[in-house]
């Protein structure tokens, strides 16, 4: 039990902006000694932490913070839980420059840009022949494939690489053909790991890796090509969670600084979603002389936790023109019109996104929503272009070939549409519209009103589960066989990387629920052939931001609508994500007024304390 007694004062109510956990923040600086000012500034960067924030810049705007005076600040900066200047590690918050720190948060950045700043620094250069790429791209030397064949270039010799660009662009392929290179240049095998951050982006990008493999190795390539695709790995889907060993008693990763992993090389898939907790204990795990290479849309939503560090990483990057980075731009999708539009919205230009929508004539459609009574009428008419799919009421046949036909047949027709929602909760939200679709399929399905399991039925798991080697992000299809016998089926793939299937009794399936409407985050990586995105009408709603609409439009292959207000349209096109922190000007060559470097220090890997104690 703590010795602290927490009496209130009335301080932790300051704000309405604050969490239960800021204001507990509060009263911690206060029961341990810290002046008013300092709990409050303390309170702030917990809630600023809560929305991404690495740092709370001394900005009167952030949040709504009201400025702190000459005299708080002096007193801010003379108390002794604040670390401005004297390095010392057991002071929870530090002051470095014009930014306010939780101790971790600044651990954890300092760190991550140390180790960025070696593996740049660390790497040499190769000459790699034109010609010897042209077997790898088929002889290709088009524009089109140019920044690919850099890619692969560029990569070799260097200890951090960066691979990044929008939906179609090639990356998968290229990751592929990086490998090969690699392989290629190296004297002996390479040991090669290929991770993500959830269960679902990773098991794609070894799905989409086996049956490029297999792809390459149809071809006629040259003998010593065909032995270096030949000799790379073919290992399981691991989350970075996994592939870093993380113990959930410890809340800390078996693998780190003074025991690192044996990959020679490792490829990070979907690195938007990496915060920077999680980068610290990546960078602290891969052996200083091995390959990191980092793979992502940049411009997409950053992570749900603390900072954006993969949009730090390429601005600094792209900036500098390091060689260490490679952006692909030529999307290989059929549909054009749908790129100039997604570009519209990456750029935030209004005006363009409303000439791209029109040029698309029916590729693409902003339909009015601002109220509930607008927002009923689009899903009662999405739901019956859903309920016309005959695929999903289709009964697989009892032999294996038709029915692993039938079961990818409804799953191919599941993906055909798909409503993204921005918000989770709300009557604007996926639990909701879920709830509103779902009746109008049993109404048009004949199935019982109350009925849970039902042929036609979408669901999406949200557990990553080792034993089913279900992940969270999965999305099934529930079909009724001729008995009426249900079973939910997910697509998997093969030894050779072929679409395959498998089925699992309702009963069975780790948590989950429907996918008719899912969020925006949870349909990071995915593709559609044709998407609807739902955004909440208030235009000062703080869900709303460029990342989120480029993420939620760029989903589609072939049509885009999107379901809002004219307001909140344009609210996010306006809004980019900018999350506070110091990791870009930390990375920049510039020389940079910082901190001194921490000594490498267990620090708790999930930002969330644990229960009973603050973390900070």
């Amino acid at each position: 039990m703590s010795g602290y007694g927490f009496r209130r004062d009335g301080g932790e109510f300051a704000s309405d902006t604050w969490r239960p956990l800021d204001r507990a923040v509060h009263r911690w600086v206060l029961a341990h000694g810290g002046c008013a000012a300092l709990a409050r500034l303390a309170a702030w960067a917990s809630y600023a932490d809560g929305q991404g924030d690495a740092a709370l810049p001394m900005d009167p705007t952030r949040h709504g913070m009201a400025p702190l005076s000459d005299a708080e600040l002096a007193q801010v900066h003379h108390d002794p839980l604040v670390d401005a200047g004297a390095h010392d590690a057991m002071r929870p918050f530090v002051m470095d420059t014009a930014h306010f720190y939780l101790r971790r948060n600044h651990s954890n950045e300092c760190r991550v840009a140390a180790s960025l700043d070696a593996r740049r620094n660390a790497a040499s250069s190769v000459a790699i022949d034109d010609g010897d790429l042209d077997a790898l791209f088929d002889g290709d030397r088009s524009n089109a494939v140019a920044p690919q064949r850099a890619a692969v270039r560029a990569v070799v010799g260097r200890r951090l690489f960066v691979l990044t660009g929008g939906p179609g662009t090639g990356k998968t392929t290229t990751v592929l053909r990086m490998l090969a290179m690699l392989q290629r240049q190296a004297e002996a095998p390479l040991s090669i790991a290929v991770s993500a951050p959830t269960g679902k982006a990773a098991q794609r990008l070894v799905d989409a890796l086996r049956r490029g493999r297999q792809q390459l190795l149809a071809r006629d390539l040259p003998p010593a090509w065909r032995a270096a695709v030949d000799a790379l790995p073919d290992g399981d889907a691991l989350t970075l969670h996994r592939l870093l060993g993380f113990d959930p008693q410890r809340n800390a990763f078996r693998f780190h600084a003074k025991r690192p992993l044996t990959a020679d090389v490792v490829v990070v898939d979907e690195a938007s979603m990496v915060d920077l907790a999680l980068l610290r204990g990546l960078l602290d795990a891969v052996r200083p002389d091995a390959a990191l290479v980092l793979v992502g849309d940049a411009d997409q939503l950053a992570s749900v936790s603390t900072g954006s560090a993969l949009m730090d990483v390429v601005s600094v990057l792209e900036r500098e023109r390091d060689g260490a980075l490679v952006r692909l731009r030529h999307s290989f999708r059929a549909e054009r019109t749908l790129v100039a539009l997604n570009e519209t919205v990456r750029t935030g230009d209004a005006a363009g996104f409303a000439q791209a929508v029109e040029a698309a004539g029916e590729r693409a459609a902003h339909r009015r929503v601002d109220d509930t009574a607008r927002l009923a009428t689009q899903l009662r008419a999405w739901s019956e272009r859903l309920a016309a799919l005959t695929a999903l009421r289709a009964s697989p046949a009892a032999e294996p070939e038709a029915l692993r036909a039938t079961a990818l047949a409804a799953l191919d027709a599941l993906s055909q549409q798909q409503l993204l929602c921005a918000l989770r909760e709300d009557v604007f939200g996926a639990v909701a519209t879920n709830r509103t679709i779902e009746r109008h399929l049993r109404r048009a399905w004949r199935e019982p009103e109350r009925a849970e399991w039902y042929a036609g039925r979408a669901v999406i798991v949200t557990r990553n589960d080792a034993a089913s080697r279900l992940f969270n992000g999965d999305v099934g299809v529930c079909l009724a066989d001729a008995d009426g016998r249900l079973q939910v089926w997910f697509e998997t793939a093969d030894a050779s990387g072929a679409r395959d299937v498998r089925g699992f009794p309702p009963g069975a399936l780790p948590p989950h629920e429907p996918a008719f409407a899912i969020t925006v985050h949870k349909s990071q990586g995915s593709e559609y052939a044709h998407v609807a995105v739902l955004l909440p009408p208030d235009p000062a709603h703080r869900i709303l931001s460029r990342q989120l609409l480029y993420t939620a439009v760029s989903r589609a292959r072939e049509r885009v609508e999107l379901w809002s207000s004219d307001a909140a349209l344009h609210a996010a096109l306006a809004q980019p994500v900018e999350r506070s922190g110091r990791l870009a000007e930390r990375l920049a060559r510039l020389p940079v007024a910082d901190a001194a470097p921490e000594q490498p220090k267990p620090v708790p890997v999930v930002a969330t304390p644990r229960q009973g104690e603050l973390a900070f």
